[in-house]
């Protein structure tokens, strides 16, 4: 059973949608997976995800009521088999914290080339929590893909 955690920030808005669809999806799929979400920055430990995401997720019908925000931590590292990041920013973050290696990498990666994304944009900025819903979505659906398909 494969290990994912997706890093963001703050842990209250991208990668905490991530976790939720990518869990949906792989539960559609019946493919066991152990998939969580972390923050680099450790700002909002112990709290709930922000209401935009939350609005997204019930919208989809995904019980998210269980979600605390929580920082990566060292073991994570040896723990999971991808540490999956939302930015070029968290990249830098956890290249710095661990080190480079496949299994880090920004979820845009997943995405075609001729994609316009190159990163989620946060919502905590933007507001636009459907923009990135949209491209989680069909991150995750990649990723479950190759998952399943044993391409990773």
């Amino acid at each position: 059973m494969k290990k994912i955690m997706f890093v963001c920030l703050g842990n209250i808005c991208r990668s905490p949608m991530a976790e939720y669809l990518c869990r949906a999806e792989a539960e559609k799929r019946g493919l066991a997976m152990e998939i969580t979400s972390a923050g680099t920055s450790g700002w909002h430990d112990g709290e709930y995800m922000h209401c935009g995401t939350a609005d997204v997720l019930d919208g989809l019908g995904i019980d998210s009521r269980d979600f605390v925000s929580k920082r990566v931590k060292s073991s994570d590292w040896e723990e999971f088999d991808y540490l999956i990041v939302m930015d070029d920013n968290n990249l830098c973050d956890m290249e710095t914290r661990f080190s480079k290696n496949k299994k880090l990498f920004k979820i845009t990666d997943l995405l075609p080339e001729n994609s316009r994304y190159d990163h989620v944009p946060d919502p905590w900025y933007t507001g636009n929590f459907k923009e990135t819903h949209d491209i989680l979505q069909q991150c995750c659906e990649i990723l479950v893909t190759r998952l399943q398909r044993g391409e990773m």
